[in-house]
C-alpha cells in the first residue's frame, strides 16, 4: 500500500458513524478537521501543528514520518523540486495532502489548502 493511500486509510478509517457527512464505505463530505482535532485531542495535544507540518500529520497518525517516508511520499504524489530542500518540500507535502484528501471527498477548510 502507498504511503498516501495508508495516510487516507487512517484518517477515513478513524470516522465514526456520528461524524456529520459519513457514509459507509464512503470519503465524501467527511469532516477531516473535525476527524484529526478529535484524534490529536485525544492524544493529549501532541503534533499539534498537523495542520500545516506533514510531518507532525504523519506522527498523529502513528506513521513513519522520517525523511525517506516524506520524500517518498512525495514521489507518488509528483514532487518535481528538489528533495534534498525538505524545508520545501515539506511544506509542499503538507498542501498536496490537502488537497488530495478534499479531492478524494474530505471535506477541509479552504484555509487548510493555502
Amino acid at each position: 500500500m502507498s504511503i498516501f493511500s495508508t495516510l487516507v486509510s487512517k484518517i477515513f478509517g478513524r470516522a465514526d458513524a456520528k461524524t456529520p457527512g459519513t457514509m459507509e464505505g464512503s470519503s465524501s463530505g467527511m469532516d477531516v478537521n473535525a476527524i484529526l482535532s478529535d484524534l490529536a485531542n485525544k492524544k493529549g495535544g501532541g503534533a499539534s501543528n498537523w495542520k500545516t507540518s506533514i510531518v507532525d500529520l504523519m506522527k498523529l497518525l502513528d506513521m513513519d514520518s522520517s525523511l525517506e517516508a516524506r520524500k517518498q511520499l512525495a514521489k507518488e504524489l509528483g514532487y518535481t523540486g528538489d528533495m534534498n530542500d525538505s524545508a520545501s518540500m515539506n511544506i509542499w507535502l503538507s498542501k498536496q495532502v490537502m488537497q488530495k484528501l478534499s479531492e478524494n471527498g474530505g471535506k477541509l477548510p479552504d484555509s487548510f489548502m493555502k
